[in-house]
């Protein structure tokens, strides 16, 4: 089994941060074939998403947005091509780092 884990800050707040989350969750929805849900929370919102050999969440608070994700065998295989494409679709979602301020949109 192979494990991801993607950190974003940003500088939205959490309703800016809730909506591009429940953006995220269609767009993985339509383009990955995950079936996600979404719990709204006071403080912190989360995505549930998963399909054969994929399980995770996405977290997401007024500052962050934190992806955990197991992938089974044999997609495990493409675990840095599913990685490039996660941080693909967050990057271009959220502000560019320039203009989030230093030690903004960084992976960890």
């Amino acid at each position: 089994m192979a494990d991801l884990h993607i950190l974003r800050h940003h500088t939205l707040g959490l309703p800016a941060a809730r909506k591009l989350a429940f953006q995220w969750a269609e767009q993985v929805e339509k383009d990955f074939g995950m079936s996600c849900t979404y719990e709204e929370g006071k403080s912190a919102d989360e995505v549930c998403f998963t399909r054969a050999g994929v399980d995770g969440t996405l977290a997401v608070t007024k500052d962050r947005f934190e992806l955990t994700a197991r992938l089974g065998f044999l997609v495990g295989a493409f675990k840095g091509r599913i990685e490039s494409e996660i941080v693909k679709m967050l990057d271009d979602m959220l502000p560019h780092p320039a203009a989030a301020g230093p030690g903004r949109g960084k992976k960890k």
